[in-house]
């Protein structure tokens, strides 16, 4: 059922229901009318009768009185009728002319009628004058009233109905728009808007539907950008993803050559060097001497290509592990930092995977580095151990802390965070409550890994 025939049907059981409630009130208020009339008519009449009556059946008796009655004729709303000592009946008024021939239905005279008022009294010689009240006349004139109240009721509700109905239609005619509207905005169609409407209610309506669609076209133009934006940035760290694999795979060639082919030129200078020293000796002190300058440089060189060789690449990471490369960082940088304590602790799985093992080695080498370069530190701890589902990796130092300005090496942090999530977990570095700073990475394990 549609919701314009549900407000004519209430808006017509409202009417009918007023109707029929004025029809009521009006029958209610007419019995009261009517029994009142008749009552009171028939008491002034059966006095006035009845006195006038004993009078003349005593001047002149029966004849007299008959007399009286018939030049009388009828009392409206009494029936007046004389009756001999035996009973039989001498004279009963006339039957009344007013509305002739006609009746109230009879469920209608039940209900209106009222109690019986019949009075009778003794005359001369045994005569006995019976008033009785009558009231067909009078519920026959409040059927005419109620009939006609009826009648302009249903006229008045069909007009009710008829003006309830146009009313109805015109203000729900722009319903079906706003309907089509919102079938046009679940289809897609999200450019569309609703015209001007008539109505202040319906232009209501229709303008928040129109800020409605906006907002929605909005929110969908910012989400297919926002998802535009995540596959590009997906694409870019697919991109950087391969760039970073590919300057491992570059670093690690290059710290191979340097350390095959880069390193045993060294050696072979060095040892060439040293042989023309030896032979020289007392005989040419000069070119001893410069023999000896080229052998000390090419320790020297020797020595930072060995220092140089894990930063691009660790290489003892495909030979002893991760284990052990730590262990060789940490001793390495040991000695050459003996005045500063290093500390390891590490406790990690021994099938972490290449790229898990290689983002372990870059935390420790990048946060190991940065402490002894920039942090002033006279102790320095490493922690490299896994839990459960998870690894964590920390550094701390009880250096001088961070300032408010970027940290030492922050762009290699950036790389570093930036490889972290790469593996799902998060990079941080911060000032730690007891002083110094701490770089800590927490990185989700792979099931087949988990210790």
């Amino acid at each position: 059922m549609t919701l314009k025939t549900r407000l004519n049907l209430v808006v017509a059981g409202l009417s009918a229901a007023f109707v029929l409630v004025l029809i009521g009130a009006e029958i209610h208020s007419t019995r009261s009318a009517v029994r009142e009339e008749i009552e009171g008519s028939n008491r002034v009449a059966a006095l006035l009768l009845g006195h006038i009556t004993s009078i003349y059946s005593t001047v002149g008796g029966p004849n007299l009185v008959l007399q009286f009655l018939q030049n009388l004729g009828r009392v409206r709303a009494n029936e007046v009728y004389l009756l001999s000592p035996s009973g039989e009946e001498l004279y009963r008024s006339p039957s009344a002319t007013y509305k002739a021939g006609r009746e109230a239905p009879a469920w209608f005279v039940a209900l209106l009628s009222p109690p019986v008022f019949k009075q009778t009294f003794l005359l001369r010689d045994g005569l006995r004058l019976v008033v009785e009240a009558q009231p067909s006349r009078a519920v026959l004139d409040a059927w005419d009233g109620v009939a006609r109240l009826a009648t302009i009721g249903v006229l008045m509700l069909i007009a009710v109905n008829l003006a309830a109905l146009w009313s109805v239609a015109r203000v729900l005619e722009p319903f079906p728009i706003i309907a089509a509207g919102l079938e046009r905005i679940e289809r897609g169609d999200l450019a569309f808007r609703l015209p001007p409407l008539a109505g202040l209610e319906a232009n209501r309506i229709g303008s928040a539907f129109n800020r409605m669609a906006q907002a929605v076209e909005d929110k969908v133009g910012a989400e297919g950008k926002a998802r535009e934006a995540e596959a590009r940035l997906a694409e870019r760290r697919e991109i950087a993803a391969l760039t970073d694999q590919r300057i491992e795979e570059e670093r690690r060639l290059i710290a191979h050559e340097l350390h095959d082919e880069f390193g045993q030129s060294v050696t072979a200078i060095r040892s060439l060097a040293l042989a023309i020293v030896s032979r020289t000796g007392d005989r040419d002190p000069a070119t001893a001497e410069i023999a000896q300058m080229i052998s000390d440089e090419a320790a020297r060189l020797y020595d930072a290509m060995h220092g140089l060789i894990p930063r691009l690449a660790p290489l003892s990471l495909d030979s002893t592990g991760l284990a052990a490369s730590l262990e060789n960082l940490v001793r390495d940088w040991q000695s050459r930092q003996p005045h500063i304590a290093l500390r390891l602790s590490q406790d990690l799985p021994a099938n972490l995977g290449p790229r898990y093992t290689l983002a372990v080695y870059r935390v420790v080498q990048e946060g190991l580095i940065n402490a002894l370069r920039h942090a002033q530190a006279t102790h320095i701890d490493i922690e490299a151990i896994a839990h459960g589902a998870s690894l964590r990796v920390t550094v701390s130092d009880d250096g001088v802390g961070l300032s408010g300005e970027a940290p030492p090496g922050h762009f290699g942090l950036r790389g570093l965070a930036e490889r972290v999530a790469e593996l799902g977990g998060e990079c941080a570095i911060g000032n730690r409550d007891v002083g110094g700073a701490r770089l800590c990475a927490d990185i989700p394990l792979p099931a087949e890994v988990q210790a």
